[in-house]
Parts: structure tokens; C-alpha cells; sequence
């Protein structure tokens, strides 16, 4: 079991990689504290996972609150005694409009949802991480505004680029003391975020054709990604873009 013993906090843990993520990471031996804004929902996956024989529990609120990121780790090390992981996994994509009609209200709100809040996760769950002997830091971060780019989403593909600048300074600030921090960059996957896609032929064929493997993720498959960052099987790796695309960003044809 990759993750026997590892406590580990999940944002965004009520549907799409989150919930995948949650799922794996149990399966894996992970005592694991769930966040995300729906509570009712959140309550019920952490109750499938306890009704498994994992261990879970569900801090419901908002990534963009700034006390919620210090919940979180005060749970972990309330219930569990450590924190080892922390995967960020919360964010939106905001409304998909040009940049000069864009509202200064979607703009701060992707910011605040996707980059700021990495900033408290990040703030919290460090000397928590350092008490424990070290841990992983993730972050969901996108295949857009690093290797592609889609006219609507300014907002999404800069808080998401500055992701990855985010965990390169994390990266040198702590490595010396056990702390690593990757970003996590999928392609195209089927979410909840994403919306009904099998219902939308041309979107889908579209979303299809731009990645290498001519498909897209399944969350499980993302999430697959993550178990690896979150594991000492990611030992010596820190600082990192790690592109889980289907070759979206080599793909030209």
C-alpha cells in the first residue's frame, strides 16, 4: 500500500480527480481529510470510503475562505497526529470571455479559487509537513497556459501557469528539510468541471483529437498521477510540471 499510514488532505474532493483521487488514495492505506464546498456530498463519499474499512473524514467550506486551508491541517493533526500530503486540487475555470470583457469580478474570483488559495494551503500545511519529518505538496495545475491556450481563458490559464512558478519556489524554499511540491498537469478528463460532454458529439470529438491518444482521462487516471507525487515512490522529485496529458501537448495533427 503506497500511502499505508500517510495522512493526507484533498481539496476538491467532491467529485471529478478529487473524488477519484480520495477513493485511490484510501484504497492505498491514506487516512485522508476530505474538503470541498458541498458538504452533503463530501459527507457521503468520506462515509463510502469509512464504510470500506478506510479512514476519512469531511471538512466542508471554501478554498477561497482564508481560515479553511488552516481547518484542514487542524483536523489532520487533530485526528491523525501528522500531515504528509497535501493535494490542491480545488479551482474553476471561470466564465470563458475575451480579456477586455472580462469582469474584474471573474477574474479575482479564478484567482482566488485556483492560485490564492494555494498560497494558504501551501502557508498551513508546510510546518505541519515539517513537524511530521517532512511530505508532498500537489497542485493541480493545467495543461493550459503552459502548453496551450484557448481564447475565453485568461483567468484560468494564468492562475494555473502560476501554479507551476509557485511550486518551483516551494520547491527550493524547503527541500532541504523533506518538503517537495509538483504540479500536476492534466490533459483533457472527464469531470463534472468539464460538464456533460458525451452529450456534446462535436465538443468531444474536438477535445478528442487534441491529445496524441485521441481520448480523454478518466479521472481515475489523473488521480493515478497523483498517488505517484503523493508516494515515496516520487522520492526525488520536486519542483516539477508533471504533464499527464494523452500528449495534448505534443499532439499537432
Amino acid at each position: 500500500m503506497q500511502l499505508h499510514n500517510k495522512v493526507v488532505i484533498i481539496t476538491g474532493a467532491s467529485s471529478g480527480i478529487g473524488e477519484a483521487a480520495a477513493r485511490l488514495f484510501a484504497e492505498e492505506g491514506a487516512k485522508l481529510v476530505l474538503g470541498a464546498r458541498r458538504r452533503e456530498t463530501l459527507e457521503r463519499i468520506a462515509g463510502e470510503i469509512v464504510g470500506k474499512g478506510g479512514e476519512a473524514i469531511a471538512v466542508a467550506g471554501d478554498v477561497c475562505d482564508v481560515g479553511y486551508a488552516e481547518q484542514l491541517v487542524a483536523t489532520a493533526l487533530d485526528r491523525f497526529g501528522r500531515l504528509d500530503c497535501g493535494f490542491n486540487n480545488a479551482g474553476m475555470t471561470g466564465e470563458a470571455v475575451a480579456i477586455p470583457d472580462m469582469t474584474e469580478e471573474n477574474w479575482s474570483l479564478t484567482l482566488a479559487t485556483n492560485l490564492t488559495s494555494a498560497f494558504h494551503a501551501a502557508k498551513h500545511q508546510i510546518p505541519a509537513m515539517l513537524k511530521s519529518g517532512g511530505g508532498s505538496l500537489i497542485f493541480t495545475s493545467s495543461f493550459v497556459g503552459y502548453s496551450a491556450a484557448f481564447p475565453g481563458m485568461g483567468a484560468y490559464a494564468a492562475s494555473k501557469a502560476g501554479l507551476i512558478g509557485l511550486v518551483q519556489v516551494l520547491a527550493t524554499e524547503h527541500g532541504a528539510k523533506g518538503v517537495r511540491a509538483n504540479a500536476l498537469l492534466p490533459g483533457g478528463t472527464r469531470t463534472e468541471m468539464a460538464g456533460n460532454i458525451d452529450e456534446e458529439p462535436e465538443r468531444l470529438a474536438f477535445l478528442n483529437s487534441i491529445h496524441a491518444l485521441k481520448r480523454i482521462a478518466d479521472a481515475r487516471e489523473i488521480a493515478e498521477a497523483a498517488l505517484f507525487l503523493a508516494s515515496d515512490r516520487s522520492s526525488f522529485m520536486t519542483g516539477s510540471a508533471m504533464v499527464v496529458d494523452g500528449g495534448n501537448s505534443i499532439n499537432k495533427v
